[in-house]
Protein backbone atom coordinates (compact mmCIF):
# COMPACT_ATOMS: atom_id res chain seq x y z
CA UNK A 1 0.00 0.00 0.00
CA UNK A 2 1.46 3.66 -1.30
CA UNK A 3 1.71 5.57 1.97
CA UNK A 4 1.05 9.55 1.53
CA UNK A 5 3.46 11.96 3.03
CA UNK A 6 1.61 14.04 5.49
CA UNK A 7 3.50 17.07 3.69
CA UNK A 8 2.31 15.63 0.04
CA UNK A 9 -1.63 15.79 1.25
CA UNK A 10 -1.51 18.89 2.89
CA UNK A 11 0.27 20.56 -0.53
CA UNK A 12 -2.41 18.98 -2.20
CA UNK A 13 -5.24 20.22 0.22
CA UNK A 14 -3.61 23.99 -0.64
CA UNK A 15 -4.37 23.07 -4.37
CA UNK A 16 -8.03 22.10 -3.88
CA UNK A 17 -8.73 25.11 -1.81
CA UNK A 18 -7.12 27.14 -4.76
CA UNK A 19 -8.63 25.28 -7.06
CA UNK A 20 -11.55 27.39 -7.35
CA UNK A 21 -11.35 31.29 -7.91
CA UNK A 22 -13.78 32.09 -4.91
CA UNK A 23 -12.19 30.60 -2.97
CA UNK A 24 -8.87 31.96 -4.05
CA UNK A 25 -10.68 35.52 -3.88
CA UNK A 26 -11.59 34.85 0.07
CA UNK A 27 -8.15 33.95 1.21
CA UNK A 28 -6.60 36.91 -0.36
CA UNK A 29 -9.22 39.33 1.58
CA UNK A 30 -8.41 37.73 4.66
CA UNK A 31 -4.80 37.97 4.10
CA UNK A 32 -5.27 41.65 3.56
CA UNK A 33 -7.22 41.22 7.49
CA UNK A 34 -9.81 39.31 9.35
CA UNK A 35 -13.43 39.89 8.15
CA UNK A 36 -17.35 38.80 8.95
CA UNK A 37 -19.01 36.74 6.08
CA UNK A 38 -21.51 39.27 5.37
CA UNK A 39 -18.56 41.54 4.82
CA UNK A 40 -16.26 38.90 2.48
CA UNK A 41 -19.88 38.33 0.48
CA UNK A 42 -20.31 42.44 -0.17
CA UNK A 43 -16.79 42.85 -1.11
CA UNK A 44 -16.61 39.93 -3.06
CA UNK A 45 -20.19 40.02 -5.08
CA UNK A 46 -20.90 36.64 -3.56
CA UNK A 47 -24.36 35.64 -2.75
CA UNK A 48 -24.48 34.54 1.40
CA UNK A 49 -25.19 31.06 1.17
CA UNK A 50 -22.39 30.49 -1.72
CA UNK A 51 -19.70 32.37 0.41
CA UNK A 52 -21.06 30.40 3.53
CA UNK A 53 -19.95 26.82 1.53
CA UNK A 54 -17.13 28.57 0.68
CA UNK A 55 -15.63 29.24 3.67
CA UNK A 56 -16.48 25.67 5.27
CA UNK A 57 -14.02 24.25 2.50
CA UNK A 58 -11.48 26.61 3.48
CA UNK A 59 -11.98 26.40 7.50
CA UNK A 60 -12.11 21.91 6.51
CA UNK A 61 -9.07 22.08 4.78
CA UNK A 62 -7.46 24.15 8.05
CA UNK A 63 -6.86 27.31 5.67
CA UNK A 64 -9.22 29.55 7.38
CA UNK A 65 -10.58 29.44 11.13
CA UNK A 66 -13.63 31.38 13.13
CA UNK A 67 -13.27 33.59 16.11
CA UNK A 68 -15.93 34.38 18.17
CA UNK A 69 -17.08 38.29 18.17
CA UNK A 70 -20.28 38.88 20.26
CA UNK A 71 -23.10 37.24 18.26
CA UNK A 72 -20.86 37.36 15.56
CA UNK A 73 -17.96 34.88 13.92
CA UNK A 74 -15.25 36.89 12.14
CA UNK A 75 -12.53 34.60 9.90
CA UNK A 76 -9.30 34.69 9.34
CA UNK A 77 -6.29 32.65 8.18
CA UNK A 78 -5.24 29.72 10.11
CA UNK A 79 -1.84 31.05 10.36
CA UNK A 80 -0.40 34.77 8.74
CA UNK A 81 2.33 32.63 7.05
CA UNK A 82 -0.58 31.52 4.73
CA UNK A 83 -0.60 35.18 3.52
CA UNK A 84 3.24 35.17 3.19
CA UNK A 85 2.31 31.99 0.84
CA UNK A 86 -0.17 33.54 -0.82
CA UNK A 87 2.00 36.64 -1.98
CA UNK A 88 5.04 34.42 -2.84
CA UNK A 89 3.06 31.52 -5.25
CA UNK A 90 1.05 34.90 -6.89
CA UNK A 91 4.29 36.03 -7.67
CA UNK A 92 6.16 33.50 -8.88
CA UNK A 93 2.88 31.80 -11.11
CA UNK A 94 3.07 35.61 -12.47
CA UNK A 95 6.91 35.81 -13.00
CA UNK A 96 6.53 32.06 -15.09
CA UNK A 97 3.63 32.24 -16.81
CA UNK A 98 2.15 35.54 -17.62
CA UNK A 99 1.51 34.48 -21.33
CA UNK A 100 -0.58 31.06 -20.50
CA UNK A 101 -4.06 30.20 -19.69
CA UNK A 102 -4.92 27.11 -18.17
CA UNK A 103 -8.18 24.54 -19.52
CA UNK A 104 -9.95 22.77 -17.80
CA UNK A 105 -7.74 20.05 -16.40
CA UNK A 106 -10.63 17.35 -16.63
CA UNK A 107 -11.40 17.46 -20.41
CA UNK A 108 -8.02 19.00 -21.86
CA UNK A 109 -5.09 18.70 -19.27
CA UNK A 110 -3.71 21.41 -17.14
CA UNK A 111 -1.42 23.82 -18.46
Amino acid sequence: MLTIAPEVEMLARFGRALADPTRCRILLALRDAPAYPAELADVLGVPRTRLSNHLACLRDCGLVVTVPDGRRTRYELADPRLGHALDDLRTAIVAVATDRTCTDAETQGCC
